[in-house]
This record gives C-alpha cells, structure tokens and sequence, in this order.
C-alpha cells in the first residue's frame, strides 16, 4: 500500500490516536471518526464513572515521545487522563483528522477497499476508504444482564443501567445502590457513591484476586506486571528461559514469591477478617485483566459502608403491587435497590460489520483471530488497534501503530498464512485453557504485556539495548525506553495536509444499507438509553451529556 491510499480509523481512544499519529508521519492521509464529542476512549467525558483513576502509574502510561506534565500525581484520574489525550491529539496535529460527534453504523468491503456509512449532526452520508483500521476499542459496547422481572422493577422507580454510563455521585444521595460484578470498575463505583447512598450492596458472582497498588516497600503492582522477571511467575505458552527455570527447576522460588505475594495482599486487606477471601491461587489474578484494588475500598467493607455478597448472583428483579423496587438473590438475600449499576463488563464485537465479515473474523467461539491481536487472515484491507489490551496499552498500541505501518508498507517478513493460522489457534486453545474462558475473547494479552511488545519488536527487526532489557528484568518497563522505534522509522516526508475522505457527502435514506441492519443510535448528546431505559439525568448527571 502507498502513502496515496486513504485510512479510515475507527475510534479516538489511546490506540486510535497512537495509530493516527504514526500513519500520519508515515505519510497516510487519515480520517479519524468517533461517536463521542470528545477523544479519550474509555476517559472520555461521556464515559468517566466516578472513581475511575489509571491503574498505573504515570511512570509507565503514557506515550514513548509524549511524557505526562510534571504537575500531575502519580495516579491520575479520569479526568486528567483525558486532558492527557486531547493534549497528544494537539501535539501530533491530530486535530485536523479527527470527525468527532460521527459513528460509523455501517461498513462493508468492496474490492477497492471499505464502502463505510456514517452518521453526524447533517444526518447520514456514505464514503469509502483504502483500508480501515478498527480502534473501537476492547470496552466499547456494554455488557447488561436481562434480570427477569425487569419491568416491574422499573415500574417501582427502579432505574438500572451499565456502570460507563453513570458518572454522577450526587444522582445516589441517599438511596440504596447495588453493583453488580467484583471486578475494578465496580469497587471502583461502590467505593466512590459509599458515602453518599443510603446503602451500598455488591453482588459479586465470584471473588477475585486483587492486588495493592503497593504492599512493601520494594513490592507492588507495577513490579509485579511490568517486569520481565515478574511476568515471567506466569505460565506463557512458549516459554523462554527464565519461564522454563521458574516452571522447573526455580518451581518452588516461583511458587513461594507468588505464595508471599498472596498473603501480603490477604493481610493488607483484611480479607480473612472481611470474609473476602478468594477461591484458587492468586497466579490466577491474570486472566482476561489483573484486578488492582481500589483503594478505601476494603475499608469502606469494614466499617459497613459497603456489604459485599459474595458467591451469589440476582435471579429475579422485583418491584409493583405496592412494592418498593428490589433485587432477590441466589442465596435467599432481598436487597432493596433504587438503582442497580452493572459493572458487568463489555461484548467483544464490532456492531457497524455485516454478519458475513465478523464470521470471517472470529471463530465458532466468538474469539478474535488475529495475528499479533492486529491482521486478520481472511478479511484484506482491515486491521485492528487496541486489541492487544494489556496492563501497559499505551506502549502496546504505539508499537502495535508501528507494526501496522509497517503492515501497509510492505516491510513485515510474516510467515505463511497456515502457520500464522495455526498459531492463533494455538493460543485462543492456550488461553482458554489457562483462564477458564475468562480471556475477554482472545484479545487480552494479560500478563504478558511486554512479550507481545517484544513479539512485534521481533517483526519490526527492532532491538532494544541489551542494557534497557536488562534493566526491564527487575525494574518497570519505561515507553521512553521505545522512542528509537519512532526514530528509525520515521517517515522522510512531512506528512500531508489533512484530506477529508468525506467527500460530497450525501444524506441517504433513512433505511438500513449497505447489507447490514442499523444498530440503535449510541451517539450522544441523548435524551434517553434506550438500551437500559435509565433516565439521561442518572446516566449523565448534571453535565446533560
């Protein structure tokens, strides 16, 4: 592919943005689309739950060529992080590429390309592409259970929807608030609206392990995820040599760290006293994603703010007849609730595809087939970003904007389609055996990180400094350290002035086109989810979003 041929991308997230950037100075013309008003992804404004923060530091989220301002804490929020995103798009000049307040509800392939419909505030219009990159994102569409009895309790004043779209502590003062799910984002939210409801109650289907943003004064997260030698305490399905020690003869210096690191985070959080205490070894933390804890959560536990049930999930929604709104639950438990956020996490799909393209993507499964979580074998002109979700995704999703420049450049050595075929196989098999099936459809490389970056490195024929990458056994891994992969394959060529691929557009009809039903209108500014039926002033507060 030439640097003549026009890239749409599909998402204004930290992968969408990383990969607009390097096909940018590669000399592409881009076209960046996004249904929200603003970039960031899941740190957008419409989205940014309250307590929502990074899980890492700013020592390690953020770009290799783009360091965080030296004002900010450690640990940002969601707010911040955003501005931390706008402030790259300006940077980059991204802002000229960007289509903002426009979702793509249509694609399908054409031989010269995509054939794409978009809609925007002027209505709908039709437009194409050379190759179109799908940075949706991994955390775009909710995920929300079809509780029986869910009208009646509506009927009561019930009003539930998915925790993305609540971002108002005040919409909860004093009412009684159940969370559904255990995972970040939901100590996350019954953490944040605990001291302002009337009651706060998560349901958690199954415990997980969580890990202290810092337990010791040389052991924390970071140390533990963003290490080699840390990530190498997990199996990996093909092992180097430190895994192959760790797993052999080191099994029981492996086994006795992880065991170490379990009972500092049982102690630290109180989690035998709490009756918190999860199932399994804490290896398993890593499945689809690793779990930080929230912090004052478990706090919140103790001195009753919070009531965890554990091990139990909602079997029916109650309400009507006089009743005042409630959930009844697996273990005979009847929790009043006012209003029900589920934090119960997000479908793996890409709606605005036809049926016959996301067959041709996926496997009988639903899982992803995606070599380097980027290239699909059987769908041409297509690549995705973000996929390659990992406790680190701002380096994943820069080194993954490289590795599709150079995927479109011709300058990629891969091996033949029935071995790279055989090897998505092989680790779809892989993870779902090594996560129960908890592996977020095959495009979560949790906990390993920095073996997918290394893995693209390989294919970009780019080393690090044996330096860096020894220092990167015990100490956390830097983007900074990754910048020579922005020098040595920096584009020669300015990159050209902005050519909206949005050419004449055109309203079509209001009906479905281009082979593929119209999925109901997520764009914002809204009135009222009609996916959850929540009121627009719970879901979005006072910001009217």
């Amino acid at each position: 592919m030439t640097s003549g041929n026009r890239i749409a991308i599909v998402g204004a997230g930290i992968a969408g943005l990383a990969c607009a950037k390097v096909l940018i100075q590669k000399g592409f013309p881009v076209e960046i689309f996004d249904r929200a008003p603003d970039v960031g992804g899941v740190w957008s404004a419409t989205r940014r739950y309250p307590g929502l923060r990074t899980q890492n530091s700013k020592n390690t989220y953020h770009f290799s060529d783009f360091p965080m301002p030296s004002d900010y804490p450690k640990v940002l929020d969601g707010e911040q992080m955003q501005a931390y995103l706008a402030a790259y798009a300006d940077h980059f000049g991204l802002r000229a590429h960007l289509r903002l307040n426009t979702e793509v509800v249509a694609a399908d392939p054409v031989d010269s390309g995509w054939l794409l419909e978009i809609r925007d505030q002027g209505g709908i219009h039709r437009t194409s592409c050379d190759h179109l990159v799908i940075a949706n994102g991994v955390f775009s569409e909710p995920a929300v259970p079809d509780f029986r009895g869910i009208e009646l309790f509506r009927a009561a004043g019930g009003q539930m929807g998915h925790v993305s779209e609540f971002l108002d502590v005040e919409a909860v003062r004093g009412k009684s608030v159940v969370v559904v799910g255990y995972g970040k984002s939901a100590c996350d939210i019954a953490e944040a609206v605990s001291d302002v409801a009337g009651s706060t109650t998560v349901v958690a289907r199954r415990l997980l392990w969580k890990m202290p943003r810092k337990m010791a004064k040389v052991l924390d997260y970071e140390r533990l995820m963003l290490t080699r030698f840390g990530e190498a305490h997990f199996h990996h399905l093909e092992p180097g040599r430190m895994d192959r020690y760790l797993d052999g003869p080191g099994s029981s210096f492996r086994i006795a760290n992880l065991d170490l690191i379990q009972e500092l985070a049982t102690k630290h959080m109180n989690l035998r006293e709490l009756g918190l205490l999860p199932e399994g070894r804490f290896e398993q933390i890593a499945e689809s994603t690793v779990s930080l804890a929230t912090e004052n959560f478990y706090e919140q536990v103790a001195n009753g703010r919070i009531v965890v049930q554990r091990d139990t999930h909602i079997t029916e929604m109650r309400g009507g007849g006089g009743e005042v709104p409630a959930v009844q639950l697996a273990n005979g438990h009847l929790i009043p609730a006012d209003i029900v956020v589920c934090a119960t996490g997000f479908q793996q799909r890409v709606p605005f595809l036809t049926p016959y393209v996301q067959r041709r993507l996926t496997d009988e499964h639903g899982n992803f087939r995606l070599h380097r979580q980027i290239m699909p074998l059987d769908v041409p002109n297509l690549t995705f970003a973000g996929y390659n979700s990992s406790v680190i995704s701002t380096l994943n999703a820069e080194v993954g904007a490289h590795w599709t420049a150079a995927l479109l450049a011709g300058q990629l050595d891969l091996p033949p389609r029935d071995e790279v075929s055989e090897q998505i196989d092989a680790r779809l098999r892989w993870m779902e055996e090594r996560t129960h099936g908890h592996h977020a459809k095959g495009t979560a490389i949790t906990p390993f990180s920095i073996r997918n970056v290394d893995e693209m490195l390989a294919d970009l024929k780019f080393r690090l400094p044996l330096r860096t990458r020894a220092a990167q056994w015990f100490r956390t891994v830097r983007p900074e350290s990754y910048r020579g992969l922005t020098t040595k394959h920096e584009s020669t060529n300015a990159a050209p002035p902005a050519q909206p691929i949005i050419e004449h557009a055109e309203v079509a009809s209001p009906g479905p086109s281009l082979g593929a039903p119209r999925p109901p209108d997520l764009g914002v500014p809204r009135s009222h989810d009609l996916s959850t039926g929540m009121p627009s002033d719970l879901l979005h507060g006072s910001q009217g979003k």
